[in-house]
């Protein structure tokens, strides 16, 4: 059906591709354009099939899904979203695949509906943040100390109200809980979302929440 989410998988083991495979061809929204064995590879068969959504194995031979990642997403005016697979729940690896432009991040031996809404939610241009993650984020920036990034001049092209609905996204809320934060109307928020990443030049929310930490605007606890 033409509305399917077109989603190409990256992992360099046969039976995981054929998993997930038959897993999200079996949903009714969801279609299974093409596989990849390794990141290079990856990267040839997003130009040539499109997709909307990658599911990216981050340990790959030659060129590893972190690299393809950071490939495929600064490739300017690309639409895909890359969703992180992995087997290893370790820090390093939820930082870096989320500052290579990763919109979400998800374990192996997630259930095969939570693989289905995580493609929905990235391929919507939301975070795939869950508050786990999202704790796991801020203590790697606490232990990496000060923000990377002096961005106080991109952050001040954001409204007080702009600024305050991004610090929200960063401790890993979601519209309807930022609309109940501060008694707006959800569409009103999903407005400032929207206007926050066209002012920033950010992708989605997962890129504005790296952003709200790196640019210091968001400080762990103790920081």
């Amino acid at each position: 059906m033409s509305t399917s989410i077109k989603v190409m998988i990256a992992d360099d083991q046969m039976m995981v591709r054929q998993g997930f495979t038959v897993l999200l061809d079996a949903q009714p929204d969801i279609e299974v354009v093409g596989q990849a064995v390794d990141g290079a590879d990856a990267v040839a068969k997003v130009a040539e099939l499109a997709p909307d959504v990658v599911l990216m194995d981050i340990r790959m031979p030659g060129m590893g899904g972190i690299e393809a990642t950071s490939v495929i997403t600064r490739v300017p005016g690309a639409a895909v979203k890359v969703l992180v697979l992995t087997t290893f729940d370790l820090d390093e690896y939820v930082y870096e695949a989320l500052r290579a432009g990763a919109s979400g991040f998800l374990l192996k031996d997630a259930s095969a509906d939570q693989l289905a809404e995580a493609v929905r939610v990235v391929a919507a241009g939301e975070a795939l943040l869950s508050p786990n993650i999202t704790k796991r984020l801020i203590t790697e920036f606490s232990r990496l100390g000060a923000p990377r990034a002096p961005s106080v001049a991109r952050i001040d092209v954001l409204t007080e109200r702009e600024t305050e609905v991004l610090s929200l996204i960063a401790q890993g809320l979601s519209n309807a809980e930022i609309s109940e934060h501060l008694v707006l109307a959800e569409q009103t928020v999903k407005t400032h979302v929207s206007r926050i990443l066209v002012k920033l030049g950010l992708r989605d929310r997962t890129q504005a929440a790296v952003f709200a930490y790196e640019s210091g605007l968001i400080r762990p606890a103790g920081y």
